[in-house]
């Protein structure tokens, strides 16, 4: 089992930044991969970013030069660091990590992006 507690969410003006983390524990030896998704009411949740244990990062054509994924390996958390944001990105995050056989969900945390 992998527990994941996200926090940083909030609320910002378009053009500001945050900055979430999602710290993992319990089997993290068995995490592949870890990454963001987002949920906006009524959307589908979509893939935000992800990074694999090797480092290697994905990011949503909407998101791309804007948000930049990363991962602490000493402190199990990865993080998102969000710039220039907009409206749109107003959505429920959810942290997100991946196993051969599970796939595991954080709580979520909201972020707000006023106009």
């Amino acid at each position: 089992q992998v527990q994941l507690v996200e926090s940083g969410g909030g609320l910002v003006q378009a053009g500001g930044s945050l900055r979430l983390s999602c710290a993992a524990s319990g089997s993290i030896f068995s995490i592949n991969a870890m990454g963001w998704y987002r949920q906006a009411p009524g959307k589908q949740r979509e893939l935000v970013a992800s990074i694999t244990r090797r480092g290697n990062t994905n990011y949503a054509d909407s998101v791309k030069g804007r948000f930049t994924i990363s991962r602490d390996n000493a402190k199990n958390t990865v993080y998102l660091q969000m710039n220039s944001l907009k409206p749109e990105d107003t959505a429920v995050h959810y942290c997100n990590a991946q196993s051969s056989n599970y796939v595991y969900w954080g709580q979520g945390t909201q972020v707000t992006v006023s106009s």
